[in-house]
């Protein structure tokens, strides 16, 4: 079982002199030996020991600093008057190749499609256009169905809408003002 060393007056003076000395509370306890920094903080508060005697300052400018309270107010008048610029728009990169399909000059007009076309979730397969059409909170919500594109997800008709070439998708950005 571990002996538990009482403060003798040997002790609590060389604790004295070490924390006058600067030194920290676990430099202390180490030197001390058989307490531990928290014992050495404990008995440096029950004994009403003063505060460190602070280092000589190198810098006069140190010397003359502002309170800390006067500081995070400028600092938080800083924050708001800086102007924050809008990020760069970021290019979201797929894990597919884009298709070589001819892209329109407009953008295609809606395709009506016959309800007999439209599949429901059980009836998907593999080679099915997987676009969604209609509110899926509703009975009439289902997907294309029409013959998709090999490797794509869609057919078509719906993969020219949703690949665009990066060419006119830059001239998109630029329109609507970014860069």
């Amino acid at each position: 079982m571990d002996t538990i060393l009482s403060w003798t007056d040997e002790r609590v003076t060389l604790l004295r002199q070490l924390w006058e000395d600067g030194q920290s509370a676990s430099k202390i306890a180490a030197q001390l030996g058989g307490v531990t920094r928290n014992a050495v903080i404990g008995k440096v508060h029950r004994l009403g020991l003063s505060g460190r005697v602070l280092k000589p300052v190198e810098d006069a400018t140190a010397a003359r600093r502002k309170p800390a309270q006067e500081v995070e107010i400028e600092t938080a008048i800083a924050v708001v008057e800086v102007e924050i610029e809008a990020p760069e728009p970021v290019a979201i990169l797929s894990h597919r190749p884009a298709p070589d399909f001819p892209v329109p000059a407009a953008k295609p007009e809606p395709v009506a499609l016959a309800a007999s076309q439209r599949v429901t979730i059980m009836d998907l397969r593999e080679s099915m256009c997987r676009w969604p059409i209609g509110d899926p909170t509703t009975p009439e919500f289902g997907f294309c169905g029409a013959r998709s594109i090999t490797g794509l997800p869609y057919c078509t008709h719906h993969a020219q809408i949703a690949y665009q070439p990066a060419a006119e998708r830059k001239r998109d950005r630029r329109v609507a003002g970014f860069r």
